[in-house]
């Protein structure tokens, strides 16, 4: 009986253990009961409004700030989903947000108040047009850093540009904007967006032939603003390992995916899915175990009890 309650307190923990990974897959950004994070930093102007948002940078002039997470990302296939948005009082604003998953973390720069000459993915929000003649901003681009090229921040990007899409609208939505950007190695990388209609996202642009990104990379969020300026809140941020192509993930309207989640919504992941019924059949073989361990211990006592 010992090992039997031993062999079950070890399936316990270890589905804990499981669960526990699986609430990284969240990352939840904001502070614990400590007033701390766990798995993020901040820094700059970005500033914490209890379990709302993450702003950014306020709307206010010659503002930056981040957020980038302490663990990397290791996964080979995922998918991060965040809701976001970018307001504020002025007809004129800027200059937008970026996302990153990169080798480098936690540097200020002059690319969406993050660092230039980057190693890994940027997937830059430009509000502010400085001179991409024929192109609607806001603007959502992807570029791929070598840790060498410089963003071009003249054209706003164009000459580094991996893929695309204008999304008019996007800034001051009436519904809760989001984005999800979904990688398989070496097959494809998609960026889908929701900002006309809750629940409706629209394909941005994907590519089939992604170049390779780093096998361990930081995620994290900055924004800046210059003369003009606005609001940029991160509101909640959810990353998933992905084994196959994910359910609802093409760019038709109304999956289960493009709802809205609660702030901070936990993202159940197969691989964590996959430990937790390895834990499982562990604990069942153990409840065997000790089921047998009791009947044969009973058979025996009895036995004796005949026999005197």
């Amino acid at each position: 009986m010992r090992f039997f309650s031993s062999l079950l307190a070890l399936g316990l923990a270890a589905c804990a253990w499981a669960a526990d990974e699986d609430d990284f897959k969240s990352i939840n950004p904001y502070l614990d009961s400590d007033m701390q994070s766990r798995w993020y930093d901040f820094g700059g102007d970005a500033i914490i409004r209890t379990d709302s948002y993450i702003r950014l940078t306020a709307d206010r002039p010659s503002q930056m700030g981040w957020i980038w997470s302490r663990v990397p990302l290791t996964a080979t296939n995922w998918q991060i989903e965040s809701e976001f948005k970018v307001h504020g009082k002025n007809n004129l604003f800027g200059d937008g947000f970026a996302m990153w998953l990169t080798k480098e973390r936690a540097q200020p720069g002059p690319v969406f108040g993050s660092v230039d000459k980057f190693e890994g993915l940027g997937i830059f929000f430009d509000t502010y047009k400085n001179n991409r003649p024929g192109v609607v901003f806001p603007y959502v681009m992807a570029m791929v850093g070598d840790g060498k090229t410089y963003y071009d921040k003249d054209t706003d990007g164009k000459t580094n540009e991996l893929a695309g899409c204008s999304a008019r609208g996007l800034r001051g939505a009436s519904i809760p904007s989001m984005f999800r950007i979904t990688y398989f190695q070496d097959k494809s990388l998609k960026l889908e967006l929701q900002y006309k209609n809750e629940g409706e996202w629209v394909l941005c642009f994907e590519v089939s032939d992604p170049p390779t990104l780093p096998q361990a990379a930081y995620l994290g969020f900055s924004a800046e603003t210059g003369e003009l300026s606005d609001n940029h809140d991160i509101i909640s941020i959810s990353v998933s390992s992905l084994y196959g192509p994910p359910a609802g993930s093409t760019n038709n309207a109304g999956n289960n995916a493009g709802s809205r989640n609660h702030k901070m919504s936990s993202s159940r992941s197969k691989k964590s899915g996959t430990w937790t019924w390895f834990f499982m059949k562990i604990i069942l073989l153990g409840l065997v175990a000790g089921g047998g361990y009791i009947g044969y211990t009973a058979w025996r006592a009895n036995k004796r009890s005949h026999r005197f």
